[in-house]
């Protein structure tokens, strides 16, 4: 019985190497999913397909390159099916002050996280509007909507990667295609460690907060897992949530403040 509607739909998901792309091709396989794992690392993407509880597809690309991510979307849909679920992933943070930023830093950040967003959605959306129908999930940060010290390259990304997403959603709706976006704070993943010079020491600035950053805490006292995120997303693709477009879901135990 396909519980879902995911069973039995081919899915993308870009910086599915590691953390929370890894748990989200796992998460969409285990609902019945083919899943075309795609990420920078090739080795990361043979990986985590060769692990699936299904069919997969490892596709090393960089999703800054539009021509990469066009060559991995026909064969996906060449190789698993017709694509209908899309989520988004893959990204960079690399911390730095505002005022320091140099043109490389801001220009790759912009390049990963809001052009891959563009290359993947727009490579993918062409293919499932004559379908007329179609999920697709951007996972960005809660930092897009919250100040953050020194994340001033990886904010503004990310803010444009959102945007872009419900402007998409927006124009695809009468074609059946609902496009979301899933917004993470501090989750325990390897990019989220190698913030932290000390492992328990960070995981607690994080929970507790840091008046001198500007930065609340999580209210819910704790780091979020891979698997929460991927939990959203899963939903957010789902037939559960057939009537949901444009939505921006934080899953961050609260600590944005959301109100």
């Amino acid at each position: 019985m396909n519980r879902t509607g995911i069973e039995g739909t081919a899915a993308v998901v870009t910086g599915a190497g590691r953390g929370i792309g890894a748990a989200v091709a796992r998460a969409l396989a285990e609902d019945g999913a083919s899943v075309a794992v795609v990420d920078r690392d090739g080795a990361n993407a043979k990986a985590v397909a060769a692990g699936l509880p299904g069919p997969a597809l490892a596709c090393p690309a960089d999703v800054s390159d539009p021509a990469a991510v066009e060559d991995l979307t026909e064969r996906a849909e060449r190789e698993l099916g017709p694509v209908g679920i899309l989520v988004n992933v893959a990204g960079i943070l690399r911390p730095g002050s505002a005022l320091d930023l140099d043109d490389r830093d801001w220009a790759e950040h912009l390049a990963v996280n809001a052009g891959g967003v563009l290359h993947a959605c727009r490579a993918v959306a062409r293919r499932m509007v004559p379908r007329r129908s179609g999920a697709i999930v951007t996972v960005a940060s809660n930092a897009a909507r919250v100040p953050r010290t020194r994340l001033a390259a990886y904010a503004a990304s990310k803010a444009a990667a959102v945007q872009y997403t419900k402007c998409l959603g927006l124009e695809l709706a009468e074609h059946g295609i609902r496009c979301n976006v899933v917004s993470p704070g501090s989750t325990d993943t390897a990019m989220q460690r190698d913030l932290w010079a000390d492992p328990d020491e960070g995981a607690r600035s994080a929970i507790d907060g840091d008046l001198a950053a500007y930065r609340s805490g999580i209210p819910l006292r704790r780091i979020g897992a891979p698997e929460d995120v991927a939990d959203a997303v899963r939903f957010l693709v789902s037939d559960r949530a057939r009537h949901i477009t444009l939505h921006d879901l934080y899953v961050d135990g609260g600590a944005s403040l959301r109100g």
